[in-house]
Parts: structure tokens; C-alpha cells; sequence
């Protein structure tokens, strides 16, 4: 019986095609933009909680500026001073502080000549990157700390020194340095075009002698994360009850499970954001089916008095353009479905060159079925109130209809 309704219902939409295909466009752009959007969404949350587990559950990190004002923060260019390093290394529970910190410098290999991102940290302290943060090398051997010897990311030797080798020597700051390891790719683009060196070395070539970027902090057996955290915090704010004069910055003492649990609702706001602003698009596509259904019940009025006349229900009337007006909202999710998903695969290819994370377009069942599914539904709620209505009409009135 639905065989005949769905071949009814697909020829009622040939016979106006144009009208058809610009109602099915509608429901294209919404569900296009919901299911890309999806699609990178789930993407950029895998990327990073994958870069975030790389982050040790013993690791804590303590940074300059409040995390509840990131973008503030970030703007402001703010340190942890030379103070601060002290009180942490102070606050019980503390193993080891390791600080970072950051400066654009200009290098210089075979003749070539590039502005490269500069970390300093203390290289005897690489052990934590590799234990806690999940640092290994592509090729090479760990540099010495106090010597000039440079660790470089991977994308240094593959895009920006695309001839640099191990064991070779680049200028920095008018200094030679030898190149001693290469790094896997650590997730990030940014992370992977960076190098770095030991952070007495750092010091003197940047003249950057204050504070730091941020630090990571190791704590001892025995005590919780969470627990050297809040001793992190206690020891800072004494420290700078004694400072009441200076200009200080805020701090933020984050532990893994915390950043991860920040993230998470940053990325759920934004996707939850994003998705009810593309829903507007399928709400204006079902609009559209609605004014479609509607000039067809008013097309085919008589059509409809005579198969009432020979003994047509309204449930049947009902159930055919139900039916054509599901079919609109189901073709458009298809190629919605598909256009998104080819969207966001294109654009975790560009990614891969240029943005600053390499990001991965989720393609799931779900994401699919979710896209088929809601056009679907939305094309047969759009329908519903033209369908009642034909479905209402009296079998006299429709054959009188000119």
C-alpha cells in the first residue's frame, strides 16, 4: 500500500521539478552546514582530549592569567615571575618545577633564512616531556643540557629546513647550534614548527632573563594531584600578600583532569552554539516544504475532489502528501549529508598544510543517520498542517474548484 503512495507521491514532485528542486536546495544548506559543523566539531574534540591525554594525570600546570578569561589572558602577554617560580618550587608536595618560555627568533641554515618559534626549558628536566607529555624522537639523540644543541619539531625538517639533517649546525642570534634531535610530531602544527634549546642557553641569547610562559609541576609519591594544586595555590597567594605594592598578574593552577574538563565545556558551548544557528537554515527549509505543500494542495484541489469521489480517505489524502513532503526533506538530506561530510573532509585536508591543529573530520553512523533522520522528520512536520488540510477538503467543494 506504501509502495503505491511513495510512487504516486515521487511522481506528484516530477511533474513540477524546478519548484521540487529549489525546495529540496533548502533543505540542503541547513542540514550541509549542520553535519559539516558536526562532522569538525566531534573532530576538534578528539584532536584535542588526544593532545590533552599526552598531558600526564601527575602533571600540573600553573600559567599566568585567569583561565576563566583566556582570550584577556592570552592578549595581555603575561608571565609568571622569577618570584613565582620560587613559591612553587616552595609548596609542599612539589617534586620538580620545570618553566617554559617563548620568543620569535630568526634562524639561519645553509643560506636560508626563516623567523622560527624559540622555547627555552631546562633540558635536564626533559625527562618530564617525555614521561609526562609523551615526547619522543623521530631521529637523533636528546640534547645536552648547557650545551648549544637544539631539538627541533618534525615539521621544521619537512617544511621549513627541508635539508636539515642531524648532526648539522644552524645560526641563531649569530650563534652556531647544533641540530641533535628531531621530534615526533607532538598533534599541533604550531608545537611541531618549534625549537628548542636548554634555558641558561635561552637566556642569553633573547635576553630574556624574567619569569617564565608557564611551568609544569611533577609532584611527589604520596600526594594527590589536587592536593599539590591547592598547596600551588596557597604558597603563591602568601607570596604575594608580601608583593601588595607590585603590579602582579593572576595565576591559573590547572591539573589534567581540570584543563580536560575546561576544554570539554568550551567545545560543548561552542558546538551547541553552532548547531542551534545552522538549525536555522533547515527551519527556513522547512518553511520552504511548507509553501511547497501548500501551492500543491492548491494545485491539485480537483485532483483531490476525485479521489475522494471514488472513495479516497483522509487518511489516505493525508498519508500522500506526508509522504511527497518527507521525500523533499529526505533527498535534501542526502545531498546535505554528503556535501557536509565532503566539506569537512576537505577541510581536515587543508588543515593537515596550513591551520595552526591538524584536524580530524569525524564520519560516523551516527552523524549520518542523525542528518538523514532530521531532514526526514523535519520535511514530514513541515507537511503535516498542508496535509491536514487537503485531507479536510469536502469531495464537493474540490470538484467545484477551478
Amino acid at each position: 500500500m506504501f509502495k503505491e503512495y511513495f510512487k504516486i507521491s515521487a511522481k506528484s514532485l516530477r511533474t513540477r521539478p524546478l519548484r521540487s528542486w529549489l525546495t529540496i536546495l533548502g533543505i540542503v544548506i541547513g542540514v550541509f552546514l549542520i553535519v559539516s559543523i558536526v562532522s569538525l566539531g566531534e573532530g576538534i574534540k578528539a584532536t584535542i582530549s588526544k593532545q590533552l591525554k599526552m598531558m600526564g594525570g601527575d602533571l600540573i600546570l600553573v600559567m599566568p592569567g585567569d583561565i576563566s578569561n583566556m582570550i584577556t589572558s592570552m592578549m595581555g602577554n603575561l608571565k609568571l615571575s622569577n618570584e613565582d617560580l620560587k613559591a612553587i618550587e616552595k609548596a609542599e608536595g612539589v617534586a620538580v618545577v620545570v618553566p617554559t618560555k617563548y620568543k620569535a627568533e630568526m634562524m639561519r641554515y645553509e643560506g636560508e633564512k626563516k623567523l622560527v618559534f624559540l622555547y627555552g626549558l631546562p633540558f635536564k628536566h626533559l625527562d618530564v616531556f617525555e614521561a609526562e607529555m609523551g615526547w619522543s624522537l623521530k631521529e637523533g639523540r636528546w640534547p645536552i643540557a648547557g650545551k648549544r644543541e637544539i631539538l627541533v619539531g618534525s615539521l621544521v625538517t619537512a617544511e621549513l629546513f627541508p635539508k636539515m639533517k642531524v648532526d648539522t649546525d644552524a645560526v641563531i642570534s649569530g650563534k652556531n647550534f647544533k641540530v641533535v634531535g628531531v621530534l615526533k610530531s607532538l598533534g599541533s602544527k604550531q608545537d611541531d614548527q618549534q625549537v628548542g634549546m636548554d634555558m641558561d642557553i635561552f637566556e642569553q641569547i633573547t635576553g630574556e632573563r624574567e619569569g617564565a610562559s608557564f611551568a609544569m609541576v611533577t609532584i611527589k609519591e604520596g600526594y594527590s594531584a589536587d592536593q599539590v594544586a591547592e598547596n600551588i595555590k596557597k604558597k603563591l597567594e602568601e607570596t604575594r600578600k608580601r608583593r601588595k605594592g607590585e603590579d602582579l598578574a593572576p595565576f591559573s593552577v590547572l591539573t589534567s583532569e581540570k584543563v580536560t574538563g575546561i576544554v570539554g565545556n568550551i567545545m560543548g558551548l561552542i558546538q551547541a552554539g553552532i548547531f542551534a544557528f545552522a538549525s536555522i537554515g533547515i527551519v527556513v527549509g522547512g518553511i520552504g516544504i511548507m509553501n511547497t505543500m501548500y501551492t500543491s494542495v492548491h494545485e491539485r484541489t480537483r485532483e483531490i475532489g476525485i479521489m475522494k469521489a471514488i472513495g479516497a480517505k483522509n487518511s489516505v489524502i493525508a498519508y500522500l502528501f506526508l509522504i511527497e513532503s518527507g521525500i523533499i526533506g529526505l533527498v535534501g538530506g542526502v545531498g546535505g549529508t554528503v556535501i557536509g561530510l565532503l566539506l569537512a573532509k576537505v577541510l581536515e585536508f587543508y588543515g593537515r598544510i596550513h591551520p595552526i591543529f591538524y584536524i580530524e573530520a569525524t564520519i560516523s553512523p551516527f552523524i549520518i543517520l542523525f542528518g538523514l533522520g532530521f531532514s526526514f522528520i523535519v520535511g514530514c512536520l513541515a507537511g503535516f498542517l498542508p496535509a491536514r488540510r487537503a485531507a479536510g477538503l469536502k469531495p464537493v467543494d474540490a470538484l467545484r474548484y477551478e
